[in-house]
């Protein structure tokens, strides 16, 4: 059974979310899968994506081939810091906590 690293599609119409996931080569794009190892979301600003590292190391010692989508994915992705992987809050989006009067 050949493994490889692909996408997912889920999402609607026009707002596409993926999951990446570890399958066999024969399965269906959007089918049966063996594991989810992370997800990437193209819609946000930066693209959001967060993968499951320990995963995905064992994958590919096992021999999984990532697609050539996951595989740029993981490139930019793997190595780089947690901070990375959470989509950042604008400032004035923010609120700050108000201080509660002490009685």
């Amino acid at each position: 059974m050949a493994i490889t690293l692909r996408l997912a599609r889920y999402g609607t119409k026009k707002r596409p979310f993926f999951r990446i996931v570890a399958a066999d080569t024969r399965a269906r794009r959007d089918g049966r899968f063996l594991e989810l190892v992370g997800t990437y979301d193209p819609s946000q600003s930066p693209p959001a994506v967060s993968l499951v590292r320990e995963r995905v190391k064992h994958w590919r010692s096992v021999g999984a081939v990532p697609s050539d989508t996951v595989r740029g994915l993981l490139n930019r992705f793997m190595n780089a810091p947690d901070t990375a992987f959470r989509p950042s809050t604008p400032a004035s989006k923010k609120k700050a906590a108000a201080p509660t009067p002490a009685s």
